[in-house]
């Protein structure tokens, strides 16, 4: 297929069926280390030859610039001009796998007819191979490493020639030497010895930059690679020890690379500079390898806006940097870097009709790259774009053909954007948008999580005449910032009250609407003014009634305000804690009950004791007095110590009380879990 195609290098997938990955068996005019990081791919995998197998059809990426925009991935990872064509191989009832053929850039930018029917005619034969071994007994069955096939040659190996070709470069003044497909030395005449300043024993069969320290370089090993996907000439400069500096030009072929060694010319004072470099090459590769990983733990688009800044611009150097996203057909301001409130606000609620850079950008899906303020104004017209930059590069960002927003990246100076950076800015804008994608959702999930469990909850709790009341809820701080916990009180007469509190496991949606659920079924029986006990009783049995799969603690107390008594009952809830108006501080030990959920035949015993006005009763969640590696009960003998003891504000303030108990528990050990903290105080009827 390579030679009918006159493709540059191919590459062979297959996925035996029932298997979940992808195997790299052959490979031609391509190094096998290049081709590693895809040796094996998940079926579903993010990459040409995968998406050409699940939607059975050719892809084509006729440029650099195609592929970085919709494999980004591959795209960072191969920052080189090539065009690629994956296919499927079909077969009567299955998809065998795939072959991927590369180009080299000067190739037109679509397959011809011939090429087309080569690649059609290839992936047929090799389905018919396939099957013809499978029904012959011999099943598909993955390589444990791809093969490598090399390119016939054209003419028989001719001893005279060979000797003449060896004696013709030994004679040359330039350092000669060929590298194969793998990057290793398979020849070098005198002159590259001795320019290296090294023997050829230790060179030949190894790769160059692995020998000679000078070359550890991870720029150099960069050009070969280049080179070698590209087959474009590349080079570059290095200093030997010494302060000698050398000129290598790369010149790649179906076979390898030949290397021309030279000391590198001394510009003249006359010579004519070009523009200055491009600040691109291996650090900001590595540096944008990093990024990808660092958005891959990304939470919210904050993180998203702060990740990208602070990788984005020491690497290309913008000096302003704003993210915005498509919400309801207009884009809005997500965050900056470099661009003050008053730009951004022009940024924000851009409608997708305005055509400006960054909407045409994300109207049309195609990046938007202007070197000067010139090429700005031709592109757009009466669209004006108002900041102090002298360049901008507007990156659409995209997910699934589905556009998400749009990275605005602007330049104090004048900037060329040559192809390689280009593609790789094209590479950041996928993964920057996979990452907002996520992030978007992340925040979506959040605010519903926080309205699902504000929701729950009581926003005030009722005034009881001769009752004083403060409660305080904190989320975990992780995941979804939900959780089962809730407290309540319920009044079903002047001088009796109720007070609940209660924890259902875990920390999801299905935790937090069955904890409304139990506040629900605690209030109505509350409302009839049963006894505690009776109130856990008849939730029980809603609970095991639903059959949630979840169990639930609880604590029901019972204030009867004229008699200055206090009924109890628990469901394997924390005992609460009662401070005494003399300062003593104590735990309340109850019946054990067991937890709501589990038998609907359980009974719940309440207690009842005296509550003196002026006593201060807690009723508190795990999630106050648990941490990793603690005693639970050592914990809140803590707890009650810190009630009782003197640091506390004046306990005329309720709230700051409370606040002082839940800050106590935050300064002592990170939590991990929700808290929730219900104060009640009694006091003489006025």
């Amino acid at each position: 297929m390579v030679q009918e195609t006159g493709a540059s290098a191919g590459l062979l997938y297959l996925r035996p069926p029932g298997e979940r990955m992808l195997g790299l068996e052959m490979l031609s005019g391509v190094s096998p280390q290049i081709a590693s990081p895809w040796a094996r791919l998940p079926a579903d995998a993010p990459v040409p030859v995968a998406d050409a197998m699940r939607e059975r059809r050719l892809v084509w990426l006729g440029s650099q610039q195609d592929i970085s925009l919709h494999y980004p991935r591959l795209g960072l990872v191969l920052p080189y001009d090539f065009m690629l064509a994956a296919a499927p191989i079909l077969g009567a009832a299955a998809v065998w796998g795939g072959f991927v053929l590369l180009w080299p850039p000067w190739h037109p930018p679509q397959l011809d007819e011939a090429e087309r029917r080569a690649v059609d005619d290839g992936c047929r034969r090799a389905a018919a191979v396939i099957e013809q071994a499978t029904e012959g007994g011999r099943p598909l069955r993955l390589a444990d490493e791809p093969r490598l096939l090399l390119a016939p040659h054209s003419r028989e190996a001719d001893p005279a020639r060979t000797s003449a070709a060896l004696d013709f470069t030994e004679r040359l003044p330039v350092g000669c030497c060929a590298l194969d497909l793998d990057g290793r030395v398979t020849f070098l005449n005198a002159a590259a010895a001795d320019l290296l300043d090294a023997g050829a024993a230790p060179l030949l069969g190894n790769r160059p930059w692995e020998v000679l320290l000078w070359l550890h370089d991870p720029v150099h090993e960069d050009a070969y690679r280049a080179a070698l996907v590209s087959r474009l000439p590349t080079s570059f400069t290095a200093t030997r020890p010494g302060g000698v500096r050398l000129l290598f030009q790369l010149y790649p072929d179906a076979d390898g690379i030949s290397v021309h060694i030279t000391p590198e010319p001394v510009p003249s004072a006359t010579t004519e500079q070009g523009p200055p470099a491009s600040p691109l090459g291996a650090s900001a590769l590595y540096r944008l390898t990093h990024l990808a990983t660092a958005l891959a733990e990304a939470a919210g688009v904050r993180d998203v806006v702060e990740l990208a800044a602070d990788q984005i611009m020491p690497a290309f150097g913008p000096q302003a940097l704003a993210l915005l996203t498509v919400e309801d057909g207009r884009l809005c301001a997500a965050g900056a870097r470099g661009y003050g409130p008053e730009l951004m606000a022009r940024f924000d609620a851009d409608p997708l009709t305005s055509g400006s850079p960054a909407v045409r950008a994300v109207t049309t899906g195609v990046p938007g790259f202007f070197s000067t303020f010139a090429d700005l104004e031709r592109s757009v017209g009466g669209a004006v774009h108002h900041d102090d930059m002298a360049a901008w590069a507007f990156l659409p960002l995209t997910v699934s053909g589905r556009p998400v927003g749009c990275l605005v990246l602007g330049y104090e100076d004048t900037r060329p954007f040559p192809p390689a950076e280009r593609a790789l800015l094209t590479s950041l804008s996928g993964l920057i948008a996979q990452a907002l994608d996520r992030a978007r959702l992340y925040d979506a999930k959040k605010s519903l999580a926080h309205t699902l469990q504000t929701g729950l909850l009581p926003h005030t709790l009722p005034a009881v005449p001769g009752l004083e009341v403060a409660a305080r809820y904190r989320p975990a701080g992780h995941g979804m910032d939900i959780g089962g916990d809730f407290y309540d009180l319920i009044a079903p007469e002047p001088r009796i009250a109720t007070v609940a509190i209660g924890d259902v496991q875990g920390h999801n949606t299905k935790a937090a609407a069955l904890m409304g659920q139990v506040r629900t079924a605690v209030r109505a029986h509350a409302t009839t003014g049963s006894t505690p006990g009776d109130i856990l009783v008849g939730t029980n049995r809603l609970l095991t009634g639903l059959d949630p799969g979840l169990f639930a603690s609880c604590l029901i107390a019972q204030l009867d305000l004229d008699d200055h008594r206090l009924r109890l009952a628990t469901a394997g809830h924390p005992p609460p804690l009662i401070r005494h108006p003399d300062g003593r501080t104590g735990t309340l030990a109850l019946p054990a009950g067991l937890l709501l959920g589990i038998d609907p035949d359980a009974v719940y015993p309440t207690t009842e004791i005296d509550l003196a006005p002026g006593a201060v009763l807690a009723l508190y969640t795990d999630g106050l007095v648990e941490h990793p590696g603690a005693d639970i009960d050592d914990a809140i003998a803590a707890l009650a110590h810190a009630m009782a003891s003197r640091q506390h504000p004046d306990l005329g303030d309720l709230d700051g009380f409370a606040d002082a108990l839940v800050d106590h528990a935050e300064r002592t050990a990170p939590r991990n879990d929700d808290i929730a903290l219900l104060l009640v105080r009694p006091h003489d009827r006025p």
